[in-house]
């Protein structure tokens, strides 16, 4: 694998999206917003109000982005206007990211709809970048390319909660009163920091267009196309199991991100060692996920998800019973090993058996799945929330979903990679 022929001006600006838009997902989804939420906006309510109140919206959000992502993909495929629609659906997000910086104490209900309209904003860009990777490189390389924008967004990622870390713990160097000023500017700093390295992206990425049009009535069409597109998809056996069993392991993948800062809070450790906990999650990840490109690469992005899923399984047994920081510290270390391995090689497996002339629309229907897991694993949680106090009962009602997702990747055979490639130009499966 010759680096000099996959890392170009292209898939380094398609990568920093992901360094861009993870200072999102870490310091807003995982870290910030669930602990300014039970210790700030909700001061006085219990932890399971708070664990419901997380759970609820994040699943609200999924849910309406579940909805609109087969129809933003097709509507940008008929216009080749994926880019413009990652740009403004990213700056929607930033600047709710921003807002809620200025959203006062006890006040959860005005943070809970800025989080919802951001969360809708970085969810729904990802429709418009996941698809832009077939524009910037070979189908043999997606496997690399997809975990080094993972891997960037790891190292972006902790890089800036770094620097919110070194924020709260020493306020006073940037000329702030208390830790809670930090953590109002920390928002305001992510929305800053996801607007600005959008910019290689929209500067540098090519775009084709697709030969599908949509005319009048763009709305309908788009439905339309949706229902073109389940017939079409429905004729991919291989793809119709793939989304299955992904729809039921990352749901427990991404309920892991942004649980695991408010399980660690009911636990009683402090919100400092949770914070540098999930930073070392994240600084682990870019090495983590750069080899784990090079893993799928060379054994095939199956055998990288089974591996990752097991440790899944494995330590979120272990972590139901924790009761030591320090073992929560084991947890954020072992996670970063495997966390960003799971998601680049699930992009990349998907993105090698798909129709390459209609990326958007398929990878719209890959982002909707991708929400509508996301509803599943946070709905569980809000569940198990209300019927018991117990914080426990929030990852044992995870396993059931990474075994049952497991299982059914066993479908896929072993070469469906290698024959999807060969099989391409037919657009059906033998």
């Amino acid at each position: 694998m010759s680096k000099a022929k996959i890392l170009n001006k292209k898939v380094i600006a398609w990568a920093l999206y992901d360094w861009a838009n993870s200072a999102f997902a870490l310091s807003v989804l995982a870290v910030l917003f669930p602990l300014f939420l039970g210790s700030y906006w909700s001061v006085g309510d219990s932890g399971a109000q708070v664990t419901a109140r997380l759970a609820f919206i994040t699943a609200a959000s999924s849910a309406v982005v579940s909805i609109l992502a087969p129809i933003f993909g097709t509507i940008a495929d008929a216009g080749g206007y994926r880019k413009r629609f990652l740009l403004v659906l990213a700056l929607i997000g930033a600047s709710m990211t921003a807002t809620l910086g200025l959203v006062g104490e006890g006040n959860w209900p005005w943070a809970l709809g800025l989080y919802l309209v951001a969360s809708f904003g970085f969810y729904s860009s990802t429709v418009f970048y996941d698809s832009l990777i077939i524009d910037v490189t070979e189908t043999r390389y997606y496997s690399f390319v997809s975990s080094l924008g993972f891997s960037l967004g790891y190292l972006g990622g902790a890089t800036l909660l770094a620097l919110h870390v070194w924020m709260l713990t020493s306020p006073a160097t940037f000329g702030l009163a208390t830790a809670t000023d930090a953590m109002k500017l920390a928002f305001i700093s992510v929305g800053v920091w996801w607007a600005v390295f959008l910019l290689p992206l929209i500067a540098f990425v090519p775009e084709h267009k697709s030969g599908i049009v949509v005319a009048k009535g763009v709305i309908r069409a788009a439905y339309r196309e949706l229902q073109s597109t389940i017939r079409e998809i429905r004729r991919y056996r291989k793809v119709v199991v793939f989304l299955t069993a992904y729809c039921l392991y990352i749901g427990a993948v991404f309920t892991v991100i942004f649980m695991a800062a408010n399980y660690g809070q009911r636990l009683g450790f402090s919100q400092q060692d949770l914070v540098r906990a999930l930073m070392i999650t994240n600084f682990v990840g870019f090495p983590a996920t750069l080899l784990y490109g090079v893993f799928g690469h060379r054994f095939g992005p199956k055998i990288g998800i089974y591996v990752a899923l097991t440790v899944y399984v494995v330590v979120s047994g272990w972590a139901a019973f924790m009761t030591d920081v320090h073992e929560f510290y084991v947890m954020a270390i072992i996670i970063g090993c495997v966390q960003g391995g799971v998601q680049g090689l699930s992009r990349s497996l998907y993105a090698s058996l798909i129709p390459p002339d209609q990326p958007g629309e398929f990878f719209g229907f890959y982002n909707m799945v991708t929400k509508v897991s996301h509803v599943i694993g946070p709905v569980l949680v809000g569940l198990a929330a209300t019927v018991s106090e117990e914080p426990k009962f929030v990852l044992l009602a995870l396993l059931p979903l990474f075994i049952g997702g497991a299982l059914l990747l066993r479908l896929i055979p072993a070469d469906a990679v290698m024959r999807d490639h060969t099989d391409r130009n037919a657009h059906r499966d033998t």
